[in-house]
């Protein structure tokens, strides 16, 4: 049977001499004029049909690659109904900046098909079931998926530049980029449908679009640049192929796009690794875990040797050695950390926590002093100097620290229960009281926090309350 030289439908059987369908002549006809808007369009198969050509589309195959990982998340995790935490959407290929951008590339794709949770699927999955059949009908198969994937990773790239310390999971900025190439289309294609109908789609997709978009900036939660970033590059495909490449037989040129597209985004994405490299290096030997300090050491130490004036990896090795136990070798990088930053608040700070852990409350009292100095209103400064002049007896100056600590940062842990330390060696077992049972409020309640309760209830002559303190204190002690 005969195809269209046009279009490359099928062309009726017993068309003998024939070259173009009855479609493509319609089609013509409209271009030149010889047509009203609303005349009707010949309904005939469409070109990208082909015998025997299977019934699943490419969207189911993307419907089911995103509801098979979905799946397997769920047997692993065994909460289908929770949103999954961070470090599982890591392990199944979230798009996390230290590790992306500093070599494991393939997280800008494999995020795409990861989702945190049932509803964020859901979602996802209803718009690329409606979606992606309209682009795959138009575009065909092999250029539908292109689409779909470049504009994956032009959104898993708007994410990582604009969130780089965020995880980014979904398909969203996919669905995003069919939803620009779509407009493009509709905007700048040649179709002989009625414009009423034309424009009635390009609303829609418009509304959706804006929508998404005005919602996910008032949840405060949605990935937003994955979304702009799929949707632009979807545009930009959407109008290439309309002005280059618009017909399916056009097959070198819209290989080339897609060519010069990825192209870009890989030029984009060496320059973004160039821009946070040391940052992100250092991000990445911090996510090694904790009870490995052996390993963090040795990759913050790597660091530093390629590094040695970069302070925040000189930092983050002296945390890793005091998480080790040695503090020797951390109060040597620390010290280095100040003298290539001397107005570093953050090493002076640990620094002065590394003297009082070390039993040396005057070293720390200086440093804290310093921090002081240099930033009158770090709460963490006024609360280290607290608890320096607490270590030398001096507990009526470590009140006022405390105080001005608390006021800076209300919502700080662990200063309300040393004020009520401090104010039970002043012997002031109410204000005591009142500052445990603060932090009580604040920090929920410990085994440490009901014993210093009870022994400021006892000296205060409250034997019930004192009772109370101790019952609880040891049922909290039981329960570790």
């Amino acid at each position: 049977m005969a195809n269209c030289i046009r279009c490359g439908r099928q062309l009726p059987g017993f068309s003998f001499g024939k070259k173009i369908c009855q479609w493509c002549k319609h089609h013509e006809a409209y271009q030149r004029g010889e047509l009203a808007d609303d005349a009707p369009q010949p309904v005939i198969r469409r070109p990208w049909i082909r015998s025997g050509e299977s019934t699943i589309t490419l969207t189911h195959i993307f419907f089911g690659i995103n509801i098979a990982v979905y799946l397997g998340m769920v047997l692993a995790s065994g909460s289908p109904f929770q949103e999954f935490p961070g470090n599982e959407l890591v392990q199944w290929g979230a798009n996390a900046g230290e590790l992306t951008l500093s070599g494991e590339w393939w997280r800008l794709l494999t995020c795409v098909f990861v989702h945190g949770g049932l509803l964020h699927i859901a979602f996802n999955m209803w718009c690329l079931w409606d979606l992606g059949q309209l682009s795959e009908s138009l575009y065909g198969r092999w250029t539908f998926g292109a689409v779909y994937l470049i504009s994956g990773l032009g959104a898993s790239l708007a994410s990582v530049t604009w969130n780089p310390h965020v995880l980014s999971v979904g398909a969203s900025g996919a669905i995003f980029g069919l939803a620009g190439a779509l407009i493009a289309a509709f905007k700048l294609g040649e179709f002989s449908l009625p414009r009423a109908a034309l424009s009635g789609t390009l609303r829609s997709l418009m509304v959706f679009v804006v929508f998404n978009l005005i919602f996910g900036a008032a949840s405060g939660v949605t990935d937003n640049a994955a979304h702009i970033g799929g949707l632009i590059t979807g545009l930009i495909l959407g109008v290439l192929i309309a002005l280059i490449a618009p017909q399916q037989d056009h097959a070198p040129r819209r290989v080339a796009i897609f060519l010069a597209t990825i192209f870009a985004l890989t030029g984009c994405a060496a320059a973004l690794a160039h821009h946070y490299d040391l940052p992100l290096r250092l991000g990445r030997a911090s996510t090694l875990p904790e009870n490995d300090p052996a390993n963090q050491i040795a990759q913050f130490r790597k660091l530093v040797r390629q590094k040695p004036k970069f302070v925040p990896a000189h930092i983050a090795l002296a945390k890793a050695y005091i998480h080790a136990g040695q503090f020797g070798p951390a109060e040597t990088e620390l010290k280095r950390a100040l003298e290539l930053d001397p107005r570093s608040t953050e090493a002076r700070l640990h620094l002065g926590m590394l003297y009082l852990d070390s039993n040396r409350p005057q070293e720390a009292k200086d440093v804290f002093s310093q921090a002081v100095a240099q930033e009158p209103d770090n709460s963490d400064a006024h609360f280290g100097l607290g608890l320096a002049l607490a270590a030398q007896q001096n507990d009526q100056a470590a009140i006022e620290e405390y105080k001005t600590a608390a006021r800076l940062d209300p919502q700080a842990t662990g200063i309300n229960y040393n004020l009520g330390v401090s104010y039970a060696r002043l012997k002031m077992y109410d204000d005591a009281v009142a500052a445990f049972l603060k932090e009580q409020k604040q920090s929920g309640d410990n085994e440490q926090l009901e014993t210093a309760l009870a022994q400021a209830y006892q000296a205060n002559g409250l034997t019930q309350q004192a009772e109370a303190a101790r019952t609880k204190a040891a049922q909290l002690k039981a329960a570790q």
